[in-house]
């Protein structure tokens, strides 16, 4: 797997706020692709797709509670 970081600014977290934080992506060059965000509050945004072409898109706020299914979660967060 190869991983690289990218860090960001300004960026909405799930919380709501705008802040910086880092861009992860990793893959596998055979169909896993793990994009995560992390923000500096505490928040997370992850979007894991596997080698059977499932996707599971979630993500957590700064205070452990997670983000309703009914909330927008950008599934392509900018990685």
């Amino acid at each position: 797997m190869t991983g690289t970081r990218t860090p960001f600014s300004g960026e909405v977290a799930p919380c709501g706020k705008r802040g910086d934080g880092e861009h992860f992506l990793d893959d596998d060059g055979h169909g896993l692709l793990i994009r995560d965000q992390h923000f500096a509050c505490g928040c997370r945004r992850m979007r894991h797709e596997y080698h059977d072409g499932s996707i599971h898109v979630s993500a957590l706020r700064c205070d452990g509670r997670r983000v309703k299914e009914t909330d927008q979660v950008d599934p392509d967060h900018g990685c």
